[in-house]
């Protein structure tokens, strides 16, 4: 007999839908790296705004990778912040994509398509742990940091009997 479940079935419904070892991109939306996408930290955002979290995702790139626009949008910024490089990403939606440490080949007011190169990954200032070089991917609805990994994951929660 299995143990008595602290959390709602459909809870856990959710999370099993959200471990597919390869995304599958959502209608529109594609990973920000070429090849396999590994997610060195995940997104753990704070309890409440002003605490320490990680609102993103960091995903293995090695300096000089080329960075992709993740959807289709309009560049709103492409300049350092903090002494590094970042590229913003303003989608149809009101959503907006973050991306850094990069060195833009992207100008405000650009026009990006799904998949175009938004620049190169930078070389970082430690934010990726032990490792010399990341991505630190971000989403963000008005004030609000989503977990990026969502745009790549299709389909409905599927409830486990």
């Amino acid at each position: 007999m299995l143990p008595a479940l602290s959390v709602p079935l459909a809870a856990v419904a959710v999370a099993l839908s959200l471990l597919s070892p390869t995304p599958t991109p959502s209608a529109g939306w594609a990973a920000p790296v070429d090849g396999p996408v590994l997610v060195l930290r995940r997104f753990d955002p704070p309890p409440e705004p002003w605490l320490p979290g990680h609102r993103g995702v960091d995903l293995d790139a090695d300096v000089g990778d080329a960075i992709l626009a993740a959807g289709a949008g309009t560049v709103t910024w492409a300049a350092p912040i903090a002494g590094r490089g970042v590229v913003v990403v303003t989608h149809e939606d009101g959503r907006r994509t973050t991306y850094e440490p990069v060195d833009p080949s992207v100008s405000v007011g650009d026009t990006v398509e799904t998949g175009d190169p938004l620049g190169v990954v930078a070389p970082g200032v430690g934010h990726c742990g032990g490792v010399p070089s990341c991505l630190h991917w971000g989403l963000r609805r008005g004030e609000d940091y989503l977990d990026p990994m969502l745009l790549l994951r299709s389909g409905r929660p599927v409830l486990l009997p």
